[in-house]
Order: structure tokens, then C-alpha cells, then sequence
């Protein structure tokens, strides 16, 4: 199937009222485990690349891009290739160069740590940017907890500023705080779903939920129904994965092939990515 762009996905979950998923990838068993749970669930998604874990592939995003391209390409589902979570600014102009070749149809422009000028004038200067290459953009107000100690918890967004905020800056879609947190472990994070609903009577692109991974199902199916459309997902699936390689390694100690213990982190990772796609496409 021919390799989808985020800016489609995202049209159709607003189109639908629905919300595409988004998730994390770190190894090349992440993005295979990923594309094999959308292709369980006949639902499209995004695999999406963090400046993270960019930065832990020694800095350069083309070597592991281009094999999620190709996994992208030979999917029997429609999967796009994001930029996520992207603060360093020499690193988003490298990515919007080589985004074409390496089917990188968006970028997420992560300036919500700065204040609220500052987080407008780099985010519209990064949109214009990512924009002139035809580029998908997406942008955070609001702080959301868990990224390495960069955004505080508990800030939320205010749906006022969030509309003045999209118009500011030009972006596509917006990531808003709502009582979700980055790395969280459990599904115990407390959605404020009102505001979502005041966020996306107020705003006039895509919401995007982020730190997805702590919240209850129920809670964001109806975050969903309220306006999330694009549904970000990371750690829940390094849960997974990592449980899998402990226990493969638990049940033989003289194990040393590390296909012994990645194709069950895989398999986790793809039970994951099944699960969350088929609960917000039955949602």
C-alpha cells in the first residue's frame, strides 16, 4: 500500500469523528510489532519518531526512518511517518530537509516548555517552515507532565489562548494538557473532559492527547466522542515489549540469541497496538 501522510489520517478521524492513533517507535521491533497490530485491526495509524529516540540512534534520523518507510510501504494498512515531540531546532530543520525522501509527512514542534511569546514565535516560525515542504505541523500549549522533566504537571490548556495560540502560529493540529501525563505505567490519569469539550468548540484544528498511555480506556473513548482526534502512544507499549524480553530471559538463563527474546517483545508490542487501535476505531 502506498505510504499514507498524517495531514489524510487526520482529516478522516475529524471527518468520522474519530481519532487516529499515533504511536512511539524506538527499534525496528517496535515498528514491525506496530504495523503487525494495525494490520490485526484493519484500522490506519502513524508510526511516530521522537527527537528521543532520534538522539538515542546516535542523532541521526534518516538510518531509522528509511526501514520504517519500508515497513510503512509494505503494509497492508495505511500508516503515516511523524516527528515527534521536537524541541532542538537544528534537528527539526534536518528533518523537514530530508522529510520527503524518507516519507516523513509531519512534524510535532515542541515548544510548550518556553513561555507563551516564546512558544508562539518559535512554533510559527518551525510551522512556516515545515509548511514551505508541504509538511504536516503540529504544536503543544499547556504542559503536559513526564517528559524527562521538561513540562511540569497540572498545567492545562485554556481553550481562549488555544484558539488565539492556532491562529498565531498556523499549525495544523494542536496537543492540549488535560490531565494526561507522559510515561505513566497505570491507567490512572484523571481527564479533565469537559475542558476537551470547551478545547474543541474553541479550536479550530485537531486536538491531539498525549501521555495516553495512563489513561482508562473508557476515558479516552469519551475523550474521543468529545473531540480528541489524533491519540498518542508510547509507554504502554515498552511495558509490553520490556515484560516480554524479562520473561524470555526469566525462563532460560542460558538464552544469548537475541531473537530469543525480541520476537516476544514484538509480539507484545502488536497485541498493544491492536488493542488501543480496535478500542478508539469501535469508539
Amino acid at each position: 500500500m502506498t505510504l499514507a501522510t498524517t495531514a489524510a489520517l487526520v482529516a478522516a478521524a475529524v471527518r468520522e469523528r474519530g481519532a487516529v492513533v499515533a504511536f512511539n517507535v524506538i527499534s525496528l521491533e517496535h515498528a514491525e510489532g506496530i504495523v503487525a497490530g494495525l494490520e490485526r485491526s484493519g484500522v490506519p495509524g502513524i508510526l511516530q519518531i521522537s527527537e528521543n529516540a532520534i538522539r538515542f540512534h546516535g542523532g541521526r534520523i534518516a538510518p531509522v526512518a528509511a526501514a520504517i518507510r519500508e515497513l510503512a510501504q509494505a503494509s497492508s494498512s495505511s500508516v503515516s511517518i511523524h516527528l515527534d515531540h521536537v524541541q532542538d531546532e537544528t534537528l527539526a530543520r534536518d528533518g523537514i530537509a530530508e522529510a520527503e525522501a524518507l516519507g516523513i509527512s509531519s512534524i510535532m514542534i515542541d515548544a510548550a516548555h518556553l513561555d507563551y511569546r516564546d512558544n508562539v514565535a518559535a512554533t510559527a516560525a518551525m510551522a512556516a517552515e515545515a509548511h514551505r515542504a508541504s509538511l504536516w505541523a503540529e504544536a503543544e500549549l499547556g504542559e503536559i507532565g513526564g517528559k524527562d522533566g521538561a513540562h511540569a504537571p497540572g498545567v492545562r490548556t485554556d481553550p481562549s489562548e488555544a484558539a488565539a495560540f492556532a491562529a498565531e502560529t498556523g499549525v495544523d493540529a494542536l496537543a492540549v494538557a488535560v490531565g494526561s501525563s507522559h510515561a505513566m505505567t497505570a491507567a490512572t490519569a484523571q481527564l479533565d473532559l469537559a475542558l476537551i469539550g470547551r478545547l474543541a468548540d474553541a479550536v479550530p484544528v485537531p486536538l491531539v492527547l498525549h501521555g495516553s498511555s495512563g489513561v482508562p480506556e473508557s476515558d479516552m473513548r469519551e475523550a474521543v466522542r468529545r473531540g480528541i482526534r489524533k491519540v498518542n502512544v508510547g509507554t504502554a507499549l515498552n511495558v509490553g515489549y520490556t515484560r516480554g524480553v524479562r520473561e524470555a530471559l526469566a525462563a532460560d538463563a542460558r538464552v544469548t540469541d537475541p531473537r530469543r527474546y525480541l520476537a516476544p517483545a514484538r509480539d507484545a508490542v502488536a497485541e498493544s497496538a491492536a488493542r488501543y487501535s480496535a478500542a478508539l476505531a469501535a469508539g
